[in-house]
């Protein structure tokens, strides 16, 4: 895929995202990272739904810009999980509102943030892990998700919002979208005691689709009082 066809990707999926309101603002960035080991990565600064092609960063494999605009700050969150989930070459990260609240709730379980609530949920975005409240930017988020050791391609950072890996662009922005509806889910079942996949549903899906779980226990280890498992 050239290099043109990357930033438009790049530019046509921050416009969706922030149209349909998943990322205000300013905030959120994506990343692409490419054969060479360099990345092109949304600037700092920089709304989503108002991307130039041309002003989008371009990093060497060291990190050091190429070309365009200054990166994001966030680039140590990238780099970490790019560094330790191999598979990935795009990710998306947003302030979505729903996943944002549900990185505050006191009952969530940073193995797993979310139950077993849909087989797309699931098929997309795996399990979600939490890593606790640091600074946007702070170098010291990267030693968090390195902690993660690649098990995870969806990770929510607390009263900040997701950070979503996937093989492609495309994969990445409809992981992040499923987490952030998985998220609206739950906040509107929050103590209506919603029936959950059972653990043999989740296994079925785990075989027929070739899902590799963090867990073991596919996230039944919640400590919810309403959770039927």
């Amino acid at each position: 895929m050239t290099d043109a066809k990357l930033r438009d990707d790049i530019c046509r999926f921050g416009r969706s995202l922030f149209e349909r309101g998943l990322t205000p603002g300013s905030s959120g960035n994506i990343s692409l990272r490419l054969d060479d080991g360099g990345w092109l990565v949304t600037p700092t600064n920089a709304s989503l739904g108002f991307l130039d092609p041309a002003r989008i960063t371009r990093l060497d494999a060291q990190g050091r810009l190429v070309s365009g605009d200054a990166p994001t700050k966030e680039i140590p969150l990238h780099a970490a999980l790019y560094e330790t989930r191999t598979s990935a070459r795009a990710i998306v990260h947003l302030h979505s509102s729903h996943s944002v609240a549900l990185s505050m709730l006191p009952e969530i379980d940073p193995k797993a943030v979310l139950p077993p609530m849909t087989p797309y949920y699931l098929m997309r975005a795996g399990q979600t892990a939490l890593v606790p409240y640091y600074r946007p930017g702070d170098p010291a988020v990267a030693d968090a998700i390195r902690g993660l050791a690649g098990r995870y391609s969806s990770v929510l950072l607390a009263n900040h919002g997701p950070v979503v890996a996937g093989e492609t662009l495309e994969a990445a922005v409809f992981a992040t979208e499923e987490l952030e509806e998985t998220a609206k889910l739950y906040l509107l079942l929050r103590g209506l005691n919603p029936r959950y996949l059972s653990p043999e549903q989740v296994a079925d899906l785990t075989r027929v689709f070739g899902l590799t779980l963090p867990q073991d226990d596919h996230g039944h280890d919640h400590d919810h009082s309403h959770d039927h498992g």
